[in-house]
């Protein structure tokens, strides 16, 4: 790894300075030396953040290992000639992101941390859900989005899915089936349904795919559920993935899985128009148009459309 770059104290400009690169040098079992990060000189914007960004980017490049420890704060305040506070902040952002983890006691320190698949899946689903509710990603992409790779996951579930795998899927339509079951209970086993579906194709990096693109529809799929959606529909939908799965039909599991997704597309359309009428309803009957001279229901009415 090359060199740190001059160190920057919390007043300097945003002026660049000119560093001196050194030849890299093998990592071993000892703790990371400060000059052996690779870093550029920061600038007088927010140091804990460009810390934390010039750490973050050789954790993901694979220059620092996982369970390579960093130096110590006191090391990293001096390399960067910042203060221990602006250091521990730097940490604090790389610890949220999961990227790094603390220990106590004679062995402990800072060291790089290894991510489980649920850990990467739970901020990758946050971001999707996240960019679907504020309408950055429409519904109709996320849709497009699922159908391919729910029908990649159903042809590889049919070839390499377990017994298990079946079970757990064949147990969660059983729950789908309870007339009495509330409506966010259903679409929490609908998840789990297509979760276990993910999981049979024994494809991380696909799973990880999947499960944004399912978390990113809850919000708006548990409205529609509560709302238009047939649940005896999805239940027979489920079924056929299911016996499709089970006689390791790759194509009948695949065009389950498609009628689905199309199904899907349509109550979603109609829940989602459901729900800007009921908006404007609602909206009309807060102004209270009746009680405003010269303005009758009808005609607030016709001034909204």
């Amino acid at each position: 790894m090359g060199s740190l770059g001059s160190p920057c104290n919390e007043t300097l400009s945003s002026e660049p300075q000119k560093t001196k690169r050194q030849k890299p040098n093998p990592l071993k079992s000892k703790p990371l030396q400060p000059s052996s990060l690779n870093s550029r000189p920061l600038v007088a914007e927010s140091l804990a953040q460009q810390i934390s960004d010039q750490i973050r980017e050789i954790i993901v490049d694979g220059t620092l290992k996982a369970d390579e420890r960093l130096p110590t704060e006191d090391d990293l305040a001096k390399h960067f000639a910042v203060s221990r506070p602006t250091i521990r902040e730097a940490l604090k952002r790389l610890s949220a992101q999961n990227l790094i983890r603390s220990r106590r006691g004679p062995a402990g320190g800072t060291f790089v941390n290894q991510p489980s698949c649920e850990e990467l899946s739970a901020d990758v689903t946050t971001a999707a859900a996240l960019l679907v509710s504020m309408g950055e990603v429409d519904i109709s992409e996320v849709m497009e989005a699922r159908r391919e790779f729910e029908v990649v996951c159903a042809r590889l579930a049919a070839e390499r899915r377990l017994e298990s795998e079946l079970d757990v899927m064949a147990a969660e339509i059983e729950v789908q089936k309870q007339s009495t079951l509330p409506g966010a209970e259903f679409c929490a086993s609908d998840v789990r349904f297509h979760r276990a579906l993910a999981d049979a194709s024994h494809n991380p990096a696909i799973r990880l795919a999947m499960f944004s693109v399912i978390e990113a529809l809850q919000s708006i799929e548990k409205l529609e559920k509560l709302r238009s959606r047939e649940r005896g529909e999805i239940v027979k939908q489920h079924e056929k993935i299911l016996k499709a799965l089970r006689a390791r039909d790759a194509e009948h599991a695949a065009a389950a899985v498609t009628e689905q997704i199309e199904y899907l597309l349509e109550r979603f359309n109609v829940a989602l128009g459901w729900t800007y009428v009921q908006r404007l309803v609602e909206r009309e009957q807060a102004h209270d148009v009746p009680d405003q001279p010269g303005v009758t229901p009808t005609s607030a009415e016709n001034s909204h459309r």
